[in-house]
């Protein structure tokens, strides 16, 4: 993990997958643990990014690197997608604060279809399977679009007070919900939360399976192939620490930035960048795989 490639591509003409000129490429790679602990070498296969410097604001931008900032790697196996994050967040929500509560909404952390998954220290996993939009819509909720959470300090299998996954949006729409916590439930989608050891931070460390989560045709999910598939991209972190510090923000959220989109657009389909899965026989070499 000490040879980070940037494997942000942008260039004003591309418009396939999302319309945001960002790419990332993942290679085929070994299998990961799924446990919140970067392991040595378990990533050393992987496509390596970085954030937050130049991602989208949504509230406060971030200046300071040791207030908000990650690396990043994925690849993918025989049958899952794989993500790992390395959060740098100076202030842990819950951790080194009281649980505070919104004004806007005294139920944000009931894991409810009226509670805010998102609402913590938290990371946000969008993805387009299908590489389809019509106009400005945000994401259906199934394997074709989906957007979902995983916060520091609650989740659907451990409750609140336990990191890991939760439903993300849409969340009001019951199908959609159904589906996010059928994911959880089954480990279709299976993802892990820990503090740092100096408490600087914390890992994520996040597996999606093919099927049922990355149908790029109705009834048809991805495999990989010897040839590239594109699909729709975007990530988000979010960082709540005291509440004077989120003064004027949305639920006084410190920070939220995001890889691709316009700001208060960063959900539409097409405001994303690009996921591209590259030929399983591809030979993944972190010295030629990056750029701006």
């Amino acid at each position: 993990m000490n040879r980070i490639a940037l494997a942000w591509l942008a260039t004003a003409s591309f418009t396939v997958a999302g319309e945001w000129p960002r790419e990332l490429k993942a290679f085929h790679g070994t299998t990961p643990k799924i446990d919140g602990i970067l392991s040595a070498h378990e990533w050393k296969d992987a496509t390596a990014f970085e954030g937050v410097q130049g991602w989208t604001p949504q509230f406060s931008p971030t200046t300071d690197p040791r207030d908000l900032s990650l690396k990043g790697w994925v690849k993918y196996d025989d049958k899952r997608l794989y993500f790992a994050f390395e959060v740098t967040d100076d202030v842990l929500y819950g951790i080194a604060t009281d649980r505070w509560l919104p004004e806007k909404n005294p139920k944000a952390h009931e894991l409810t279809r009226e509670g805010w998954p998102w609402f913590g220290d938290e990371m946000e996993l969008l993805v387009n399977a299908s590489n389809q939009w019509k106009g400005d819509e945000n994401a259906a909720g199934n394997g074709s679009s989906w957007q979902m959470v995983c916060n520091l300090t609650k989740s659907r299998l451990g409750g609140v007070g336990a990191g890991g996954l939760l439903e993300g949006e849409p969340r009001s729409h019951p199908a959609a919900w159904e589906t996010y916590q059928r994911w959880i439930k089954t480990g279709a989608m299976e993802a892990a939360a820990k503090v740092k050891p100096d408490k600087s931070g914390y890992i994520i460390e996040w597996a999606v399976s093919f099927d049922p989560c990355l149908e790029a045709k109705p009834g048809v999910f991805f495999k990989p192939g010897n040839t590239e598939v594109r699909m729709g991209l975007n990530i988000a972190v979010g960082d709540l620490d005291e509440k004077p510090r989120g003064e004027g923000s949305f639920g006084n959220f410190h920070h939220e930035d995001w890889l691709a989109g316009e700001r208060n657009k960063r959900t539409n389909l097409r405001q994303w960048g690009t996921l591209v899965l590259m030929p399983s026989t591809s030979v993944h070499n972190p010295s030629k795989s990056a750029g701006h």
